[in-house]
């Protein structure tokens, strides 16, 4: 991380009512960047998706933490949510990960489509799954300036 890059740190319980501080965090924050109006809807859309997949598969029904850092960079935003339990996986074993190519889409795992949608709405992601050290998702927006401000 280089030296023109700033920290907020978020740290939440797993609970799906705390995803709302989250998006309010992450609309003040873009808005300070100078993002449009439309690349926050994206980036809410695709942080709560990130951290909806660690309430509700990361720590079950036990208490747990979220973990999130907005990241704020001269020309980006990366939005990194961390938890500590299972991983978006859970118990299957590598041999049952199949990609959704050919699976029928009402087969399909419940949050299975998150990863996708975060691809789609995001410039890039990442996710880090370790076997008893939780789950790392960093979500990553470019500021695309108009040919106006340039």
């Amino acid at each position: 991380m280089s030296d023109d890059v700033q920290r907020v740190v978020l740290q939440l319980p797993a609970s799906a009512e705390y995803v709302d501080i989250v998006r309010l965090n992450l609309y003040g924050i873009a808005s300070k960047m100078g993002f449009t109006y439309e690349d926050i809807e994206d980036m809410k859309v695709a942080v709560s998706e990130a951290c909806n997949n660690s309430v509700l598969y990361a720590y079950g029904q036990d208490d747990g933490l979220v973990d999130v850092i907005f990241e704020v960079g001269p020309d980006a935003l990366s939005i990194i949510v961390k938890d500590e339990g299972e991983s978006f996986d859970g118990v299957d074993s590598a041999a049952e990960r199949t990609t959704l190519h050919d699976k029928e889409l009402s087969d399909v795992q419940v949050g299975g489509l998150g990863f996708y949608l975060m691809q789609a709405l995001m410039d890039d992601v990442s996710v880090v799954s370790e076997a008893g050290r939780g789950t790392v998702v960093t979500l990553t927006k470019r500021l695309h300036y108009s040919e106006e401000k340039v």
